[in-house]
């Protein structure tokens, strides 16, 4: 990339703590590996996508790198323009008060993200306010500005969200989250939610406010077409790390895990005389208390050998740009969603 680094995320972990045993007992503590040692980086006015199945750690690694949850382990590292690199990691909650305006959060159910009590002046101006961001008359001028940019009227500004559709409400919910004018913001399944009607208006939406505010964006889905359409690169995880990380367009021609390979399969072709053949896996996601040893989708890989059942592969360069952290994969020639290449070994070592 040539753009300047924003965000380097480096070995985080983000752990929960079970405690197993009879109601009333004391048991063991055990604890649910949701993110474990994931490294990316984000770039300015990027868009990268995390994508994976459910229960993969998406959601934990967005809220991780806002601090929203409290990592495990691992640097979260901003270079926020113009100020020195800052390992939020490592900041208590009044340490990191001062860098909140910097990184903001659009979620993914517009109807229990905003407060039904509040007016929509009031839920926008609310970061500003509690950021301490400017006098009252500065920050009207400000909630009016950001409102208009995302298409709501001056009149919205005096309603209740209850008055909304689904896609208004996801508008303030990304007026909300541009207030402040954040450089980093993660979208965590912004249109999932939402009327496949109005997902482009609302994706439409948020690549104008990028390219006006030189945002950058984490964009959370499980939705590939969307991560296809929207994103520059893309990192695919599994059950708590990344298995996949590449420019979204290459990893949709050929992907280079076996993993992403499957995901990709479950696309739709929008043509009838393309076949429609998705990838069924054996078996389900493993149990994050007790991973599998080695590479964690060794139970469920059509192409593992012995040592992904004994060693772990670390994310590694393959090709230039692309990251992937399976043993086998540079035997591998794996089918995209045009279906172009046969699935399968090359036979070369």
């Amino acid at each position: 990339m040539s753009d300047p680094l924003l965000l380097d995320v480096r070995d985080l972990s983000v752990h929960f703590p079970v405690r197993q045993g009879r109601q009333g007992r004391r048991g063991t503590q055990d604890v649910i590996r949701a993110v474990d040692g994931v490294d990316f980086q984000v770039y300015r006015a990027e868009t990268l996508g995390l994508v994976g199945e459910s229960g993969s750690g998406k959601t934990t690694v967005g809220r991780a790198v806002l601090r929203a949850l409290a990592p495990t382990g691992g640097a979260i590292v901003y270079h926020f323009p113009g100020e020195p690199a800052v390992d939020v990691a490592t900041l208590d909650k009044r340490a990191l008060r001062p860098f909140r305006r910097n990184m903001q959060m659009v979620f993914q159910d517009p109807y229990s993200s905003l407060n039904p009590r509040m007016t929509v002046r009031d839920i926008i101006a609310e970061p500003l306010e509690a950021l301490k961001l400017g006098t009252r008359a500065e920050i009207d001028a400000r909630v009016q500005e950001i409102a208009r940019a995302c298409r709501l009227s001056p009149d919205h500004l005096r309603r209740f969200p209850h008055a909304f559709s689904g896609g208004q409400r996801q508008r303030i919910g990304i007026a909300r989250a541009l207030a402040s004018n954040p450089a980093f913001v993660v979208c965590d399944e912004p249109v999932s939610a939402l009327d496949v009607s109005i997902r482009a208006e609302i994706l439409n939406l948020l690549q104008d406010m990028q390219d006006q505010l030189g945002l950058t964006y984490l964009l959370v889905s499980h939705d590939l077409s969307v991560i296809e359409h929207v994103t520059h690169r893309m990192a695919v995880m599994y059950l708590g790390r990344l298995v996949e990380l590449a420019p979204t367009k290459r990893v949709f021609q050929q992907p280079l895990h076996p993993y992403t390979e499957t995901l990709l399969s479950a696309v739709p072709v929008a043509d009838p005389e393309v076949p429609f053949h998705p990838t069924l896996l054996s078996g389900e996601l493993p149990n994050p208390i007790n991973p599998p040893s080695g590479c964690a989708f060794h139970t469920r890989c059509p192409y593992v050998e012995e040592v992904c059942i004994t060693t772990r592969p670390e994310l590694r360069p393959l090709a230039p740009g692309r990251m992937v952290a399976c043993h086998v994969a540079h035997q591998l020639q794996l089918r995209g969603v045009d279906g172009g290449m046969d699935s399968g070994r090359t036979g070369q070592p």
